[in-house]
């Protein structure tokens, strides 16, 4: 296998036999990394399809888009480590390729074009080989990475084609994330088709090309992530500041991981009234903060434990099923393997997996119930989370007058996603070296490297840290950074607003396009930069947008740094 689309990747470089690696450091095998190769580049040839029917004739199949969400969405890290339901994957990519191609013959036809047929992934014909696992895993480690680097004109279009990839599998999750609520968009899916189908051809593509598209890429995630805050606070209601239990109450209990609003609405509808507490874990935390949720099920009671790379400890002590919604997933221990079950996209071989609620999840429910569950309360302890847009926007006066009397002279943006090296205190670190005249914006997962410190309030009394959600509401640190620069009538990068982002997976490669997009400079990245970047691409990223790579070994001259650049 050769895999580097994590931050988590082999010796920072990646998960290959070159570094060692028999598996992915996620867990992921060979097989499982060979058929996802393969269904990428399937969906390629889908994308081929798809993207010309809407060019030649406008005509276009809903199927077909949302299989190309499931199908990135699948391969993103800690999603689906299950070879079984991959094979099952290509055949629906059959099945989705073939509505594709006949799109593109209606709308070809009768027009002055050189040809129907199509080159690249298009071509691929797996409909001998389905339910065949070896002979499709031949296949796939035969179309993955290096094979890309082979057919890209060099080795910086290879690099910006990958990035392009992983922003495209970023903004698929979210766009997935949006289409459960309700909201989906026809431009949307012509840009993942249009983009993908420049991959299909990356000969063709040049530096520049690929460039463009990258950060178009972070344009559409931009109108992902608004139309995914349209479906949240339309259903849910506008986040509001919320205290959250974090230590368990006495009782039956299920926990909830993931991303997943909607899977943990049906798990509350099913489980009231029913004697079982509900408690959320990692991303689900912010679900606190939508007061149709928090207000309608008192038995959701608590966050339990912390981000994703802590659940074989925390899993293990659970006395309770955990469901897991989307990412992120890594190997069930046997302490818990029994108890654990996914949704969605999400998967493991041997792991129970919940698609019908009707028929399947009343199994959960019963083993709730014939478990101990927390047998006490323990001491309480909160943290609070809620501070969306609409919540931090109704305090922009009191925000605004603070920096006017240098109550606030810095906002930082400290968050992202979180993983399991040790050197992510760094984020921790920064954020506790600040003064007290700086306030913290913080999202995502790296929110609990301080979520549960003391902090004290500025000398304008506004909270120092504001938890604005999941890494799926970027969307709310990116309104409220232009709403400042709104009233100031400057350009955001004249804010006194400073980036230090840990990044671990694709759905932050789609926000990071999204920051670069919108000409965000100076941002710090880290810990590691992206073992997909060559020197060449991060020198453009440098000068042109001052990224950096965070300074594990002196996080204090970076907070110096920080400190004191000067605000508005």
């Amino acid at each position: 296998m050769m895999c580097f689309q994590c931050e988590q990747t082999k010796h920072g470089k990646a998960c290959s036999p070159a570094e060692g690696s028999v598996q992915g450091v996620c867990g992921k095998t060979p097989e499982t990394a060979a058929l996802q190769d393969l269904l990428v580049h399937y969906s390629m040839g889908i994308a081929q399809y798809a993207h010309l029917a809407r060019v030649h004739g406008g005509l276009s199949d809903v199927s077909v888009d949302r299989f190309l969400l499931d199908s990135l969405f699948s391969t993103l890290t800690n999603v689906n480590f299950d070879a079984d339901r991959f094979v099952v994957f290509l055949a629906e990519a059959e099945e989705a390729r073939d509505r594709a191609k006949s799109l593109y013959e209606k709308a070809v036809a009768g027009k002055q074009i050189e040809s129907a047929h199509l080159s690249g992934p298009a071509e691929m014909d797996l409909s001998a080989l389905q339910g065949q696992a070896g002979k499709l895993e031949t296949i796939g480690h035969m179309v993955g990475v290096n094979h890309r680097k082979e057919l890209a004109p060099n080795p910086d279009a290879w690099s910006l084609g990958e990035l392009l990839l992983y922003g495209l599998k970023g903004t698929a999750a979210y766009a997935d994330h949006a289409r459960i609520l309700g909201k989906e968009s026809e431009a949307v899916y012509a840009f993942i088709h249009e983009a993908m189908a420049a991959l299909a051809n990356l000969p063709s593509q040049s530096t520049e090309g690929l460039l463009k598209l990258a950060l178009r890429c972070g344009e559409t995630n931009l109108e992902v992530m608004e139309l995914l805050d349209a479906g949240s606070t339309g259903r849910y209601g506008h986040p509001r500041p919320t205290e959250v239990r974090t230590t368990p109450v006495k009782g039956k209990c299920i926990a909830v991981s993931g991303h997943d609003l909607r899977d943990l609405e049906e798990i509350l509808k099913r489980t009231a009234g029913r004697g079982i507490n509900v408690y959320t874990h990692g991303e689900l935390l912010p679900a606190f903060g939508y007061p149709k949720i928090r207000e309608a099920y008192p038995h959701l009671v608590g966050n339990y434990g912390g981000a994703w790379q802590a659940q074989k400890v925390e899993f293990a002590r659970f006395p309770g099923p955990v469901v897991v919604t989307t990412n992120c997933l890594i190997e069930p221990q046997k302490a818990y393997k029994d108890r654990i079950y996914t949704r969605g996209v999400v998967g493991w071989r041997g792991v129970k997996h919940i698609k019908d609620w009707d028929s399947q999840f009343p199994a959960v429910i019963e083993q709730a119930l014939a478990m101990p569950g927390f047998t006490e309360d323990k001491p309480k302890n909160v943290t609070t989370t809620g501070y969306g847009r609409d919540a931090v926007l109704s305090m922009a006066g009191d925000i605004v007058n603070a920096i006017n009397t240098g109550d606030i002279k810095q906002l930082y943006l400290i968050g992202g996603c979180d993983g399991a090296e040790a050197n992510r205190t760094y984020f921790r670190d920064i954020a506790t070296g600040l003064p007290r005249d700086a306030v913290i914006l913080t999202l995502g997962c790296g929110k609990y490297r301080m979520n549960k410190l003391p902090f004290e309030p500025t000398l304008g009394g506004i909270p120092r840290l504001l938890d604005m959600g999941q890494c799926n509401d970027a969307y709310s640190a990116i309104k409220v950074a232009t709403a400042l620069a709104e009233v100031y009538k400057c350009d955001v990068n004249d804010l006194p607003l400073q980036y230090a982002i840990s990044w671990f997976e694709q759905k932050a490669v789609a926000v990071f396009l999204t920051m670069l997009f919108l000409g965000l400079k100076n941002i710090k990245l880290g810990p590691q930069l992206p073992a997909f970047l060559t020197p060449n691409v991060l020198q453009i990223l440098a000068d042109t947008y001052g990224v950096k790579q965070v300074n594990l070994a002196d996080h204090d001259a970076d907070l110096k740094e920080m400190i004191a650049r000067t605000p508005r």
